[in-house]
């Protein structure tokens, strides 16, 4: 795990009332943190994502992904390291918005 990675499991998504899997193996990619209630994965990427062959990578992935009925959120490493609590929020906001009501409560 990078260390954005560490920060986002050690300090807000371990804590949540959800399971959440890290190091998620969808078929033949691997996500960083899968939430199977909310059939949800988060990404989160470094500079390296922002190159134009890993641009093309990530998009062939995501759409692999999301065929499977999963949802793919990325966040960049900046906004984990710069903007840690909006972040978790608007990545707790979308979970909320994914789990069935029943499962809520």
């Amino acid at each position: 795990m990078t260390s954005e990675e560490k920060r986002l499991w050690l300090d807000f998504l371990r804590y949540k009332p959800f399971v959440v899997k890290r190091q998620y193996v969808i078929d033949k990619y691997i996500a960083d943190f899968y939430i199977p209630c909310a059939k949800l994965v988060i990404e989160l990427d470094g500079k390296q994502h922002y190159k134009d062959d890993a641009v093309e990578y990530d998009a062939i992935r995501d759409e692999f992904i999301e065929k499977h009925g999963i949802k793919v959120i990325r966040f960049s490493n900046d906004l984990i390291n710069n903007d840690f609590k909006n972040t978790c929020q608007k990545i707790y906001d979308e979970v909320m918005s994914r789990i069935p009501n029943a499962l809520q409560a």
